[in-house]
């Protein structure tokens, strides 16, 4: 790895490498930014930002933890462990899946489990609400959901965090370049946290899609750890997509309510 920064201010193969993996680590953190902006929008109006501003901020600590620690965050990669299974041979004669497992698989499988297990919870009590009726004390279940809800800020921002190191030193090997990118990144991130979340909180169908894209990205993370690569870009063509088809519903809503709003109220009939 290389630390200098000098000869890569006048390199226009580093200006190009910097920006191709700041685009990169913004798409990257798309996915962690509706991790957190689905989490805190279910805290009181007043904590939002707060613990919006606190898992970005982690967020970006990890990142520039983990690559102050390069050395050894590259050995994540490999195998700790190998089962010894072997499926049935592809094409071109190598097993189906892999066998070996390193920390990075460990960690990505056990991030899109968690990742599936939240998102499909979510899922079932947006689908079917349970009202409760009890009565306790309110400021102890507000310290309660605000510290489980960073924690759990914590436990995915770490998966994506991982995720995001390894795939910029798969780009390039100037640690300076990884820096600068991840805290461009990160900083996108934390200017459109709150837009993010505020349109998510006032459309319901959109957490409703939000919500399918945590439950894809988790299996995705899950079939990577498996050693089964999946291109990002199908990924996000198919977010894109989503994306755009709910985005000509809320037009069609909402040209709906307007002309609803400008016909006469009916006549009271005798």
């Amino acid at each position: 790895m290389d630390w200098e920064i000098g000869p890569l201010l006048s390199d226009p193969a580093a200006w190009a490498a910097l920006i191709t993996l700041i685009i990169m680590e913004v798409v990257l953190g798309i996915d962690n930014l509706i991790f957190i902006s689905i989490l805190t929008n279910k805290l009181p109006e007043h904590q939002r930002k707060q613990a919006r501003r606190i898992g970005i901020g982690l967020a970006l600590g990890m990142r520039l933890v983990l690559l102050s620690t390069i050395a050894i965050i590259v050995t994540l990669i490999y195998p700790v462990f190998d089962l010894g299974i072997v499926g049935s041979p592809d094409e071109h004669g190598n097993p189906t899946f892999e066998t070996a497992f390193s920390w990075r698989d460990i960690i990505l499988i056990v991030g899109g489990l968690f990742l599936v297990w939240k998102a499909t919870k979510e899922i079932h009590h947006t689908v079917d609400p349970t009202p409760t009726d009890d009565v306790l004390d309110k400021k102890k279940v507000v310290v309660t959901n605000f510290g489980a809800t960073i924690f759990q800020i914590i436990l995915l921002d770490l998966v994506f965090s991982i995720d995001s190191i390894l795939t910029a030193v798969g780009m390039t090997d100037h640690v300076p370049i990884m820096f600068v990118a991840v805290i461009v990144a990160v900083t996108v991130m934390l200017l459109a946290a709150d837009p993010v979340a505020n349109f998510i909180h006032k459309n319901p169908t959109v957490v409703m899609l939000a919500l399918g894209f945590l439950l894809m990205i988790g299996m995705v993370l899950i079939a990577e750890g498996f050693g089964v690569h999946v291109p990002k870009g199908y990924i996000y063509a198919a977010m894109a997509f989503s994306a755009l088809v709910e985005g000509l519903n809320m037009l069609s809503r909402n040209s709906a309510k307007k002309k609803a709003a400008k016909q006469p109220p009916a006549a009271p009939t005798a």
